[in-house]
């Protein structure tokens, strides 16, 4: 059982299931409303989790009602939450979305996510230290981001950061990161070269040994240190609910990651598949179980 410390966001889902999408300006009736957990860090910390993985969680909600519940669905999943701090005066993140035809457009209300600062880092120092891989994205202020990077150097704990939102990176948060998880946009904008028209090898070509790319149903790029390319498919399914897709690649991932980054990217990629025939970031994501199901299903399939 590996040891997975993941420093990140925690929000409330209110996801709307509609038709279609609005256009500007129109009210449509929509089909559903449901209360779910999430935010990059949660979703990513319980993806780790239920694929086996020991996993505790740095980050911050509200004193709220989103708040408590939040930790509580955490502390279900077998999560440690001892660095969830619980702040007065600031509300829970919260993304409000919206789901339809299996894709999502998303808004994300970060409240006290962005009062994660350095100094929480510091009070997990213990646990980050003890960890077998440290998971992070960007919902959390870049200063956050930039201190977990220095501790985990000092104790020599591989860092996985997923650069989500997508933005340009200073070269140090990027030089720090063992390994990104961009999508194709992501790793353009992140490099500041977006617009430019490369192709996928061209921009896995600038980080040898640092990028697993992935591209939703065509899987994953990764470029190894001796500059040779791999590719990991996808796996085929009847997508429902994209949401929360890519955070179970990267819990999955980190749980993984100690069998190599081939081998985790396999069993990844497969968990992500999985993730999407259910509603929900955190509700479509698969046990070590149904994970370990489905590969022997696709490999009796190809047999």
């Amino acid at each position: 059982m590996s040891k997975v410390v993941v420093v990140g966001s925690i929000n409330m889902d209110l996801v709307a299931l509609a038709p279609r999408f609005p256009q500007p300006g129109e009210t449509i009736t929509g089909e559903r409303l449901l209360t779910l957990p999430g935010g990059k860090g949660a979703n990513q910390a319980v993806a780790a989790r239920r694929l086996g993985a020991e996993v505790s969680m740095v980050g911050k909600v509200g004193r709220d009602a989103f708040g408590g519940e939040l930790l509580a669905r955490l502390q279900a999943e077998g999560v440690d939450t001892r660095h969830v701090g619980v702040a007065d005066g600031v509300a829970s993140g919260v993304a409000v979305i919206t789901v339809s035809g299996g894709d999502n457009h998303i808004v994300v209300i970060p409240g006290v996510n962005h009062q994660l600062l350095p100094a929480d880092i510091e009070a997990a120092a213990a646990t980050i230290a003890a960890a077998d891989v440290i998971l992070t994205q960007l919902e959390i202020p870049l200063q956050t981001v930039r201190a977990l990077l220095a501790l985990a150097a000092r104790h020599r704990v591989p860092v996985i950061l997923n650069p989500a939102p997508a933005q340009a990176l200073p070269q140090d948060i990027i030089d720090g990161a063992s390994l990104l998880t961009p999508n194709e946009h992501e790793l353009a904008l992140l490099l500041q070269r977006e617009g430019e028209g490369e192709s996928i090898e061209t921009l896995l070509a600038t980080l040898p040994g640092k990028v697993v790319m992935t591209h939703g149903k065509q899987g994953a790029w990764h470029v190894r240190a001796d500059g040779s390319l791999h590719h990991q498919s996808g796996f085929a399914v009847t997508a429902v609910d994209s949401t929360g897709a890519g955070d179970t690649f990267n819990g999955a991932l980190a749980a993984f990651l100690p069998l190599g980054v081939e081998t985790a990217m396999r069993l990844a990629a497969a968990a992500g598949a999985l993730a999407v025939t259910r509603v929900g970031a955190q509700g479509g994501m698969p046990t070590l179980a149904e994970l370990q199901a489905f590969l022997a299903e696709q490999d009796a399939a190809r047999n």
